[in-house]
């Protein structure tokens, strides 16, 4: 398994740059992921949902069409918010009503996104329904800070938010018609971009860290503006933190 976890601190641009130069591939990205959740997410709880076995299935089959042919994103692993429905992937909308619902079909942003050449590898935490500014919900409990520990990620798209910031994701979707993305953004130190109610437009993006720790991000384009890129940082936050 490739887990070059230094992969991690590099911008959702440069890696979309190395996906195109054939530098790495969308299956190594999936391990680098993966690792890194198991090291970080079990405590700041950013990405409840994983479908690597659906997103490694994906990636085996954009890398039958030749490199720098694979879309804008050219194989870029992306989680979804858990409000947003992925073709037999759980989404339960953080509530305790869809706790258990797999839908047959994906909202038509994820096939958006996968057709420009996303892999949709996990869901991201999300407050009951997206109604809330702070991210937590009776399924899965409450997103953590991965600056801060004892702080809150906000919301409603506290998961993508805190993925990106702890180094669980390059890429993030979210969703924002009333502060929902920029609450999370702000308490994380990322940026937010798209358009709130679009179809292909909501997204969460990453650019220079605040805190306890120094970025080294950039906004990137996503398809039909629906991701951006991720800021990163390396090593353990102050107060038990896990940003990169």
């Amino acid at each position: 398994m490739a887990t070059d976890q230094t992969l991690i601190k590099a911008t959702a641009c440069t890696i979309v740059d190395k996906l195109n130069a054939g530098e790495v591939s969308p299956l190594e990205l999936l391990d680098v992921l993966e690792a890194r959740i198991a090291e970080v997410d079990g405590q700041v709880n950013a990405l409840p949902t994983l479908c690597f076995d659906r997103a490694r299935a994906s990636a085996k089959e954009l890398m039958k069409q030749p490199v720098g042919s694979r879309g804008l994103l050219a194989g870029m692993p992306v989680p979804i918010k858990d409000l947003t429905a992925v073709a037999g992937v759980r989404t339960t909308q953080g509530s305790m009503i869809y706790k258990d619902v797999v839908p047959a079909t994906s909202n038509i942003l994820v096939d958006r996104l996968e057709e420009n050449g996303a892999v949709i590898y996990a869901k991201s935490n999300t407050p009951e329904f997206g109604a809330g500014a702070n991210t937590f919900n009776d399924v899965f409990g409450p997103t953590l800070n991965p600056w801060d520990l004892s702080k809150s990620s906000a919301g409603s798209s506290g998961g993508a938010a805190a993925a990106l910031a702890s180094g669980t994701a390059w890429l993030a979707q979210g969703s924002d018609m009333g502060g929902s993305g920029t609450g999370g953004q702000g308490s994380t130190g990322m940026q937010g971009g798209g358009s709130a109610g679009s179809p292909t437009g909501s997204g969460t993006s990453g650019t220079r860290g605040t805190g306890t720790g120094s970025g080294a991000g950039t906004t990137g384009s996503g398809a039909g503006g629906g991701t951006g890129a991720a800021g990163r940082d390396a090593g353990t936050g102050s107060g038990g933190g896990t940003h990169r």
